[in-house]
Parts: C-alpha cells; sequence; structure tokens
C-alpha cells in the first residue's frame, strides 16, 4: 500500500499543471466528483466533466499564468494566495486570487476560491 502524496505536492501539482496548460495532469489531480466553489459557498463545476470545459476555455488564454505569492498548509487544507494574468476582452492583466484546496487521499476533493482586484496592464506610450 502506497502513501498518498502530501497535500502540498497534491497542489503544486495542479498549479504546475495549470501554468503548463496541461488539462490531463490538472484533471489527475482532482477527484473524480471534486466540486469548485465560489467564496463563500456558490458551486461552479461538480466532477471532471463539468471542470473540463472550465479549464479549457481558460487555457485558451495565451498569457494565462498563476504566481504563487504566499502558501499555507494546515493538516489537508492547503490555501494559495496567487496573482493570475489574464486575457480579459479589455487586454492584458492580473486578478489576485484566494484558493482554498481540501486534499483527502491523495487528489483535491474541493476547491474554494476568492478573485478580486483585477487590474489592466498600462501601456507605456
Amino acid at each position: 500500500m502506497s502513501v498518498p502524496p502530501s497535500p502540498e505536492a497534491v497542489v503544486q501539482r495542479q498549479l504546475d499543471a495549470y501554468n503548463a496548460r496541461d488539462l490531463d495532469a490538472l484533471l489527475a489531480t482532482y477527484a473524480l466528483d471534486a466540486r469548485q466553489y465560489a467564496l463563500p459557498a456558490t458551486l461552479l463545476a461538480t466532477g471532471h466533466a463539468e471542470m473540463r470545459p472550465r479549464f479549457a476555455a481558460r487555457f485558451q488564454e495565451p498569457d494565462l499564468h498563476a504566481h504563487l505569492l504566499q502558501r499555507a498548509v494546515m493538516g489537508n487544507i492547503v490555501i494559495d494566495h496567487e496573482t493570475v494574468t489574464r486575457n480579459f476582452p479589455e487586454g492584458r492583466g492580473q486578478v489576485d486570487l484566494v484558493a482554498i484546496y481540501e486534499v483527502v487521499d491523495g487528489l483535491i476533493r474541493s476547491q474554494t476560491v476568492q478573485v478580486s482586484n483585477q487590474r489592466l496592464d498600462t501601456q507605456a506610450d
């Protein structure tokens, strides 16, 4: 019987797959029936079938990149604070994101996010 990876290692694999835009590797870090929420408790997606198109659409953004600013680990809960570069209809910019992951048996069971402070890159004249 093998020991599952640490919650921190699972979330790091998820972040690495996100930044590589590797959809299959990303989904492999989530339980088949995992749930995604927006804070405080708005259900966004349940399971890989609903998560796949959400991530696939995001991965079409050419400048997509999540930069980890800080991580806290408390047992099987991992909390990441990130700055994410995105491509918005108005142009390239960033958002601040806090993600709370619950990891059980080596897989993410739930992810809850709060996104704020959208800002566009400024162009030098």
